[in-house]
Order: C-alpha cells, then sequence, then structure tokens
C-alpha cells in the first residue's frame, strides 16, 4: 500500500492555533482537490498531528475526537476516505518526551506496520520542518513542505513526480 501522511493544523484546516472545536476548523482551499488527485492514483489517506492542546488543557480529547469525526465525515461527503488519524497529545515540557510528538516519527511508523504502507512510495505533505523531519526519519523520501498554498504544493509534486 502507497499512503500520503497530512499534517492537519496548517495543510488540513487553516492553524489559528489549538483548534480544537468545530466552530473553530476552516477547511485551506484547494485540500479537497488535493485529496481527491492522490485518492484516485490510489493513495491511501492519513493524519498524523500533534495536539498538544490537549496537554496544555486547551480542549479535551474528547473535543479532538469530535472534531476529527466531523472532519472526517466531511471528507466522506466530498468522497474523499480518510484511513486513519493518529494524533499525539503530548508537549515535551508538560508530559514529558515521547515517541509520537512530531518530528519524531513514531505516528507514521505505527501507521506503517498497522496497515503495511510501503514507506518508499509514500509521501508526507506538513507545514513545518517538524513534519518534514518526522518523513524523514520513518524513511518517506517524497517530504513536501506547504509555503504558499496546497494547490501549487499539488503542482510542485505533479512535476517532480511525474504523477
Amino acid at each position: 500500500m502507497k499512503a500520503v501522511f497530512l499534517d492537519r493544523d496548517g495543510v488540513i484546516n487553516i492553524d489559528t492555533g489549538y483548534v480544537g472545536k468545530i466552530d473553530d476548523f476552516v477547511f485551506r482551499d484547494g485540500i479537497f482537490e488535493f485529496l481527491k488527485f492522490f485518492q484516485k492514483k490510489g493513495y491511501e489517506l492519513f493524519i498524523v498531528t500533534n495536539q498538544s492542546g490537549i496537554a496544555r488543557g486547551y480542549y479535551s480529547e474528547d473535543d479532538f475526537k469530535v472534531l476529527t469525526t466531523w472532519m472526517i465525515q466531511e471528507f466522506a461527503k466530498e468522497e474523499i476516505i480518510i484511513k486513519d488519524v493518529h494524533f499525539c497529545p503530548h508537549h515535551p515540557d508538560i508530559n514529558g518526551e515521547c515517541s509520537c510528538r512530531k518530528p519524531n516519527e513514531g505516528m507514521i511508523l505505527d501507521l506503517s506496520k498497522k496497515y503495511n504502507i510501503n514507506l518508499e512510495k509514500s509521501f508526507m505533505i506538513g507545514d513545518s520542518i517538524r513534519d518534514i523531519e518526522a518523513g524523514k526519519r520513518a524513511g518517506i523520501q517524497k517530504n513536501y513542505l506547504v509555503t504558499n498554498g496546497i494547490l501549487n504544493t499539488l503542482n510542485e509534486i505533479i512535476s517532480k513526480e511525474n504523477l
């Protein structure tokens, strides 16, 4: 199986800081087209997201799960299937170090094992160096940083990867 791993805040939605409620969630322009493109190319879609807002007490794990369920349903309305979402609720200053918080590769490796994902044929799409570093540490060679809109990133991927 080949996959696209995506960060959430800043890639899927506009990052307004500690987004934990549906009312605060706004999809990024172009994200539906981006995901449909990869899905049509046979990639499974996964979200790997740091959620230190849980450790900080800004929102609860239940709040996060309600938002995630809603987000997945919104994607499903557009015929986009998110295979799985992994999140890290930790913050090193509060919970200590963990293997799941990006730039660590724990979430990606867990999903890779669970779904038998070929990481060499997969992509990591993120909006921070932490995301890219996690992809590299996991063995993903196609890591893309979203800096100028998701559709510009898609065009860069298409031209570079011959998709």
